[in-house]
């Protein structure tokens, strides 16, 4: 064939193939220009799940008489006149080809009145004639049977239930950028959605519910042009798709790898597995400095600076997501030292390898290190006498054993609560039950604590430090040799510089032995042999001295498993307390290393609830 211009109107309909996806694509391109006009109230009509109809009815600026025609035209807005314009877009629909795209697949019509006009116009994208309407304000698009003249698009549409979930979804994350705009979403006559306008709060929680709200940090964090707000879950929300994750570049919904990574990157410490966190994340920064017009649907960008984009919304995200709803603070510097026990380490458990004692063995280390050994060291009691044991009932078993050198004796119930700021967060400890939980009670009622949990993500927070400087070390007065495969025994050499930073000192002791002679002092109550091979099984399956460099902190999760407190270990009130304050003092303490709560709580009204109390 000879080359040849190209009909306008077979252009429009090769444009539609780019603009107009399925119904969803054609809402999202008319709700975008509703957006722009200033509208205060846009109420969207859909019919089969857009694919009969789809009317969008706003209350915006209109369009003026003479300017009906252009808008069905190609490379026809009102949105950008030069480069400069382009290179810091401020709307959402920008690039002139979607109503002449939408208008070249479907029966469509826009009847508007600008402000200021004595009536509305009505104009037909076929035949494109004016004629007098009668409208209050605003702007109405009509857009019927889409795809009607090209049926091989139309066969590659899903059902109606479908494609009305896409609409949805499209209408969701317009409606979550703007609150202060009322939106009404109608289906085959039937209302869906009714938003008044208002906060963000009132809009999130409408769309996203209670549940996340509830479950959801409040993210606000500003460098430089860079701002970033909203509110990032929990994992004890994290969901099973990416259903829930909403993010805004200067108010325009967007799915980035950039910033996909930097959030999971924030991520990374507290949601394991394939669970995948919800999120609505706004972020703004000035728009010399973000390209929107690099995707036909613009829902990719580019920035100009993308490292900087990268570091701000990790560092942000985390520093939100870092905060403990036990006290710990989000700041990384300038954390709060934990009070230590007052206790002195017990005698090592058949579990346990023998540790020479505290005055003549223990090295050097960190006030907050030290804390934490002290802790782990003295969770291992001994049992009272049992003419002095109380006896258990239904399950619960108070804390009843015998005191040791330097500990306080424990109280028979949780001391005086301090009012107003003096009130620790986690209150005070009343009982263990099951050698599992902790309970404990503050101002506001039950807190209840997975022991195990909770001192497991303590470690890890402190264990963090262990290869970025020098670990207090515990030299074991006698060594622990056990057995291990070759595989552990070639993988122990290779990597004997690894562990010597992290505070293992480990040799051969025979053709399939190995022998620890010293142990990270955090970890000094941990079961060696267990810890030493679940190490060593990581490190063959990674053996790549950059891989176990970017795995270090599943490395040092593994270690702070093995580390923490086990359940059935008994624990004084003392301990207790020990423990609960640890946690107010360490970031991430509401959950484990492996996204799980640490803890949860019961208020006095969700008890009297129970108990339907006042009824």
């Amino acid at each position: 064939m000879p080359i040849h211009l190209l009909p306008d109107h077979l252009i429009n309909q090769i444009a539609a193939g780019e603009v107009v996806e399925r119904p969803a694509s054609v809402l999202k391109e008319v709700l975008e220009n509703a957006m722009d006009a200033g509208s205060t109230a846009v109420e969207v009509q859909l019919e089969q799940g857009g694919v009969r109809r789809i009317r969008v009815a706003d209350d915006g600026c209109g369009i003026p008489r003479d300017e009906l025609p252009l808008a069905l035209e190609r490379h026809a807005t009102s949105k950008i006149a030069s480069l400069d314009d382009l290179e810091h877009v401020g709307t959402m629909g920008f690039r002139g080809e979607a109503l002449a795209a939408i208008a070249a697949v479907s029966r469509m019509s826009i009847t508007s009145r600008a402000d200021g006009a004595p009536h509305a116009w009505r104009i037909d994208a076929d035949p494109r004639e004016l004629a007098p309407a009668a409208l209050n304000h605003g702007t109405v698009v009509d857009v019927a049977d889409l795809y009607f003249n090209t049926p091989a698009r139309r066969k590659f549409l899903k059902s109606e239930g479908t494609e009305f979930a896409h609409c949805d979804d499209v209408f969701r994350r317009i409606a979550l950028a703007r609150p202060d705009v009322a939106l009404q979403l109608t289906h085959n006559g039937r209302v869906s959605l009714r938003l008044p306008s208002g906060r963000r709060e009132a809009r999130v929680r409408a769309l996203l519910g209670d549940d996340f709200l509830g479950a959801a940090r409040l993210v606000e964090a500003e460098a430089g042009p860079l701002r970033l707000s909203g509110y990032a879950s929990l994992p004890a929300y994290s969901r099973s798709s990416r259903d829930a994750q909403f993010f805004y570049v200067n108010g325009r919904f967007v799915r980035d790898k950039l910033l996909t990574h930097a959030i999971r990157e924030a991520y990374a410490d507290i949601l394991h597995g394939s669970r995948h966190p919800a999120y609505v994340l706004f972020l703004e920064l000035d728009p010399y400095g973000v390209d929107v017009n690099v995707h036909p649907a613009k829902i990719e960008v580019r920035f100009r600076d993308s490292r900087a984009v990268h570091q701000f919304v990790y560092h942000a995200l985390n520093r939100a997501l870092a905060a403990s709803g036990a006290g710990g603070q989000a700041e990384e510097a300038g954390r709060p030292e934990a009070p230590a026990p007052a206790a002195e380490a017990a005698p090592a458990s058949r579990q346990a390898p023998y540790f020479p004692p505290p005055q003549q063995g223990r090295l050097a280390m960190e006030p907050a290190s030290r804390a934490y050994f002290d802790f782990a060291a003295s969770a291992r009691p001994e049992p009272a006498a049992a003419a002095d044991a109380t006896p258990a009932s239904g399950g619960f078993t108070p804390t009843a054993f015998a005191p040791r050198a330097g500990l306080p004796q424990p109280a028979s119930a949780a001391p005086a609560m301090p009012a107003g700021d003096l009130a620790p967060p986690l209150g005070y400890a009343l009982a263990q039950l099951h050698g599992v939980y902790i309970l404990a009670q503050n101002e506001a009622g039950l807190i209840l604590v997975d022991m195990h949990a909770a001192h497991e993500r303590i470690l890890y927070e402190r264990l963090k430090t262990l290869l970025d400087g020098t670990p207090g070390v515990q030299r074991l007065l006698i060594p622990a040799v056990f057995g291990v495969g070759a595989k552990d025994m070639a993988s122990a050499e290779e990597h004997a510089g690894l562990l010597e930073r992290m505070g293992f000192e480990i040799a051969p002791a025979g053709p399939s032995e190995l022998a620890v002679r010293s142990v990270p002092a955090l970890l000094a109550a941990a079961p060696v042999g267990e810890l030493v091979r679940s190490l060593l099984a990581e490190l063959r399956d990674y053996p790549a001295t950059e891989v176990v460099t970017a795995r270090r902190n599943e490395l040092l999760a593994t270690m702070a498993c093995h580390g923490a407190v086990r359940a059935n270990r008994s624990l004084t009130i003392p301990e207790m307390n020990a423990l609960l304050r640890e946690m107010e003092a360490t970031e991430r303490a509401d959950q484990c290393n492996h996204g799980r709560p640490t803890w949860t709580a019961l208020t006095m009204a969700d008890l009297d609830r129970l108990f339907l109390r006042g009824r």
